[in-house]
């Protein structure tokens, strides 16, 4: 579907930041949706009434932005985007990487984050979550391969941010993980494994029981061991407790 938006005109040497301003607005009160297509380059140059290399600065910062896809072909064009979390969780990481962000302040975001988690998958959580949790664990007990029990750890969290029955969670399970990701391994990495399976069958068995308390307490001891063995590693490298920008990106 074409929308038809009735654009205001831009009078700025920033024009291409109003028209951006303009297209977020309409989204917020529901004027444009996804899957909207925009009008074509040359109509919104007369409606914004600025030159069509305004249009196109603002197209590609919407496009970056993850707000808009361009298309190609005769019934391409420029599309509303669907919400799409992994630009949220490539923001976060590039704000921690810019913003110097500690070790102790992802600390206490991820114990908090998963606090409120653990919590309402107590309250939440169906059998077939749980059986994907138990099949989750019991595969990370068989994997030799410190990457494919990442994997098994990216799951897992997955599916317990599932089981809060909110997606917020999910985006921001996403986020801190990728950026822990990279500071998690080191020389006592596999130990850290061993006691990482034993910790995922007890979390499981709280969660059955809906033993709140316990299941929080099971995730804290996990993460608190998880941010001792960073901690170490970030000391041992010289680095201190500052998360600096990681030489590539992944989830934990």
């Amino acid at each position: 579907m074409v929308a038809n938006p009735n654009f205001a005109p831009v009078k700025t040497q920033r024009a291409f930041e109003v028209i951006c301003e303009q297209i977020r607005n309409m989204l917020a009160d529901g004027t444009l949706k996804a899957g909207d297509k925009l009008p074509a380059e040359r109509e919104l140059a007369v409606q914004f009434q600025v030159s069509r290399t305004a249009v196109r600065e603002a197209l590609r910062s919407l496009e970056v932005s993850g707000i808009i896809r361009n298309s190609k072909g005769v019934k391409g064009g420029a599309f509303i985007q669907s919400a799409e979390p992994d630009h949220i969780v490539q923001a976060m990481q590039d704000y921690v990487n810019l913003g110097d962000i500690s070790l102790d302040e992802l600390t206490e975001a991820r114990l908090a984050l998963q606090d409120i988690i653990i919590r309402l998958a107590c309250e939440r959580i169906t059998e077939t979550e749980l059986q994907a949790l138990e099949e989750i664990a019991e595969r990370t007990r068989q994997e030799t391969s410190v990457e494919a029990r990442y994997e098994c750890a990216v799951e897992y969290y997955d599916v317990l941010a599932v089981a809060t029955g909110n997606r917020i969670f999910a985006i921001f399970v996403d986020s801190l993980s990728v950026i822990l990701h990279e500071f998690v391994r080191g020389p006592d990495y596999e130990m850290l494994q061993e006691s990482l399976i034993d910790s995922r069958f007890k979390l499981i068995r709280h969660l059955r029981a809906k033993n709140v308390d316990a299941a929080v307490a099971e995730m804290r001891k996990h993460l608190e061991r998880v941010h001792r063995h960073v901690r170490k590693n970030l000391k041992a490298a010289g680095a201190g407790t500052k998360m600096s920008r990681p030489a590539r990106r992944g989830r934990n």
